[in-house]
């Protein structure tokens, strides 16, 4: 098989968390494969943190991060860009992950240029388009573009048949961002952050992460709002926020957070401490994707602040459990938790469906498959 290039696209923050394993697998085969690394840089900061930790140097980036900048900003830049990237170096296959604007654009431009595309997590879904907005969207709309699908569970898998995919190219995997906690959890990092969290090891820890666009507003205002009646109710807990980067997400955190002594804001985390410190908290609150995977793989309870979850998997379970953003609802929740040991361990114990942290192994396989028998 003469050597083949593939071009693994992506933008965020979670995506380069679940796209480096996939990266670091594809360089142990580089007697097959030419890896070729493009970054948007939908998020600069946060992108950067993550390449830095798994050690990636992209071959292009794009860096079309602006402020306010809008989904449509995002989609016609990317498109514009790309597309000569791919007009000069001419992959064989294009890697996008998810369900992010950067990755629906890359998937579109290889479309345009009869390039094939490879979906890692393909398959998710809610069926409402709202939420998670403009997530649930994007990863339909890929799905409907790519060639390849490599999906995390049974579950998804069912999806895409229903859909009518070709049941050939539907790879159940496992997801890579197991893989991506098994690379980092036993890291030898040092941080401040860290070092808090040991000086009060007595105290429960609350991981609290939140940047959803349709939490924006009243939905993040209440969440925060039972944070601090939960920290007047229970002296035994500290909450940790690493704060989104988005300027309306900043601006309700320090209405709300910005005053109080047990809640402890920081800048997002790197991606090596940020699971040491899901490991060290007692539990989370989040209305991530990522985290929904993360946290059970380190047996950490996860409270969801969304009504829809596309992992159901989770749910179903009992690695996961869906709160929404209702004051009451997540003040009963997280005391539930707190209080009942028996709700707590059941949590905790629950296996987690997202994999044993070798999803990056089968999709290499899988393209060495695949380009040794040209099934697309």
């Amino acid at each position: 098989m003469t050597k083949k290039k593939i071009a693994v696209v992506f933008g965020t923050r979670p995506e380069a968390i679940k796209m480096a394993p996939v990266i670091l697998e594809l360089n142990k085969h580089n007697d097959i494969f030419e890896t070729l690394v493009i970054v948007t840089a939908q998020h600069r900061e946060m992108l950067d943190q993550v390449l830095k930790v798994f050690n990636i140097k992209p071959d292009y980036d794009l860096n079309i991060m602006k402020k306010n900048q809008t989904l449509s900003d995002i989609t016609s830049n990317i498109l514009k860009g790309i597309e000569e990237i791919y007009k000069k170096e001419h992959p064989d296959m294009v890697l996008v992950h998810g369900d992010t604007t950067t990755s629906f654009s890359a998937a579109l431009a290889a479309y345009y240029q009869r390039i094939p595309v490879g979906h890692v997590e393909a398959g998710l879904r809610t069926y409402d388009h709202n939420n998670p907005f403009p997530e649930e969207g994007n990863r339909q709309l890929i799905d409907n573009l790519a060639n390849f699908f490599f999906v995390p569970t049974e579950a998804a898998k069912q999806n895409l048949l229903q859909e009518n995919k070709n049941k050939n190219n539907i790879i159940v995997t496992g997801n890579t961002v197991i893989d991506a906690v098994h690379y980092t959890k036993d890291a030898k990092v040092n941080h401040p952050v860290l070092d808090l969290m040991d000086s009060k090891s007595n105290q429960k820890w609350i991981l609290l992460t939140m940047h959803r666009r349709e939490n924006h507003g009243k939905p993040m205002s209440n969440v925060f709002e039972a944070a601090v009646e939960l920290i007047k109710k229970h002296p035994e807990i500290e909450v940790l926020m690493p704060v989104h980067m988005s300027p309306k997400v900043q601006s309700v955190v320090k209405e709300v957070l910005g005053n109080n002594k047990r809640v402890h804001l920081t800048k997002p985390l790197e991606v090596d401490v940020f699971h040491q410190v899901i490991n060290k908290s007692h539990l989370v609150l989040t209305d991530s994707g990522g985290l929904q995977e993360e946290a059970p793989a380190l047996n950490v309870p996860v409270l969801v602040l969304r009504n829809k979850t596309e992992r159901p998997e989770g749910v179903e379970s009992g690695t996961l459990k869906l709160v929404g953003t209702c004051k009451d609802k997540i003040i009963s929740e997280v005391t539930d938790l707190l209080e009942d040991e028996t709700t707590y361990k059941k949590m905790t114990t629950a296996t987690n469906p997202y994999g044993d942290g070798k999803a990056s192994q089968r999709i290499i396989n899988n393209l060495i498959e695949y380009f040794n028998s040209k099934r697309i």
